[in-house]
């Protein structure tokens, strides 16, 4: 039962070999030690082939260490040499992709094709053209639509000289004035008294051509059959 428990332990039965092997090594490596002569008072402190085979052992396993620091020093330079180069890198030097570079000469492409100052006159040179064309079309349109003609109405008393005028014979006298601009219209015999009539006629005329004046001128040239005449009204149409 004890021995069964003893072999499911972890227990260094043989330290005192490896402790006896290291010592020798050392020895052999640094000369003797004072007080070495001392002698383990362990079971297997013998320095037999036992001790020799493991003394060789830590030996090449010291001098395969050795050879990895070695190694390792060997690399090590070269690493830290590297280093610096991929560390210290100034930031002013960085160069920019070439999709920027090229983004940035095509936005300062399109600032070259763009003239702040030329863009001004060119405006003012579209709307001086705009007004002119349509000034243009104004005069075109006015040209073609008749022109308003200011006219008035007038209503004229024609008087005899006494009642064996001919009435009929004074209006045909009347009616023969053919001027520009005059048109006439209806005519009356309206009473007076003692057997006297009046002759009342409309005419319309065109204020630029015909005025008032110039047709009392003109009626009263028939002084035969008419004494005076007088405007009973005057209308602007």
């Amino acid at each position: 039962m004890a021995t069964n428990f003893l072999a499911q332990e972890k227990i260094w039965f043989d330290k005192f070999k490896y402790d006896d092997a290291e010592r020798k090594f050392y020895e052999q490596m640094n000369g003797p030690v004072a007080g070495s002569s001392r002698q383990s008072s362990g079971p297997g402190a013998s320095s037999g082939p036992s001790g020799d085979h493991m003394v060789r052992d830590l030996q090449q396993a010291i001098c395969k260490l050795e050879a990895r620091l070695s190694v390792l020093e060997k690399s090590s330079p070269t690493h830290r040499a590297t280093a610096p180069q991929t560390q210290h890198v100034s930031p002013m030097r960085q160069v920019e992709p070439p999709t920027k570079k090229a983004a940035a000469a095509a936005e300062d492409d399109e600032d070259d094709d763009i003239d702040l100052f030329g863009s001004d006159e060119e405006d003012d040179k579209e709307a001086v053209r705009l007004r002119e064309e349509r000034l243009r079309q104004y005069a075109e349109k006015k040209a073609k639509k008749p022109a308003l003609v200011a006219k008035s109405s007038i209503l004229l008393d024609v008087k005899p000289w006494d009642d064996e005028t001919d009435m009929s014979q004074l209006e045909a006298c009347v009616r023969s004035i053919q001027l520009d601009g005059l048109t006439w219209g209806g005519s009356k015999l309206v009473p007076v008294g003692y057997g006297i009539r009046k002759l009342q006629i409309q005419c319309v005329v065109e204020d630029d051509k015909v005025g008032t004046d110039l047709l009392e001128e003109e009626i009263i040239k028939f002084e035969e059959h008419v004494q005076s005449i007088d405007i009973a009204a005057f209308n602007k149409i």
